[in-house]
């Protein structure tokens, strides 16, 4: 009986832990919109505020981000495409559409939360900071469980807990 208990603990704690894993960063989000349309990112790409895209400090240009604003739980995925000035006090800049899905458009700036879409991309940001990770920037590589098929078990064979105690 406790080994069913000790399986079902480690599973939940597996999955807790997972999707804890993927954040990588929280601290304030602001957007940017009219001012910079039409223009070219850091990357080269050409800004649209209409776009799901967002500006981050060291961030490597493609990455797909979950934000999610912390006090909502509302959430929006966008892929960085530029670069926010070094010493900014902000971790991220959304595009004016990515913003509205977050309704911040009224607040300005607001906390958020980033994940990153799957584990992999843990290991890929590991390998991309090396040793010169920001200190801001949460990167732990991510231990998986081995799953294994293993039959189910004849529940008839065991004793009563009254066999025991007589």
């Amino acid at each position: 009986m406790f080994l069913v208990f000790g399986l079902l603990a480690v599973s939940f704690a597996e999955a807790s832990t997972q999707g804890d894993s993927l954040l990588i960063q929280e601290g304030v989000a602001s957007f940017y919109g009219k001012r910079f349309h039409l223009r070219k990112t850091s990357n080269g790409e050409i800004f649209h505020m209409d776009s799901l895209t967002a500006a981050h400090k060291t961030l490597p240009f493609g990455t797909v981000l979950k934000v999610t604003r912390v006090d909502t739980g509302t959430s929006v995925w966008v892929k960085v495409n530029d670069r926010l000035p070094k010493y900014s006090k902000r971790i991220i800049d959304l595009s004016q559409a990515a913003a509205s899905e977050l309704d911040m458009i009224h607040d300005g700036i607001t906390m958020v939360k980033l994940e990153v879409i799957e584990p992999e991309v843990i290991e890929i940001l590991i390998d991309y900071y090396g040793e010169e990770k920001p200190l801001s920037i949460r990167l732990r590589p991510i231990a998986f469980a081995i799953n294994y098929t293993k039959p189910s078990p004849d529940w008839s064979l065991v004793k009563h807990p009254a066999a025991f105690f007589p």
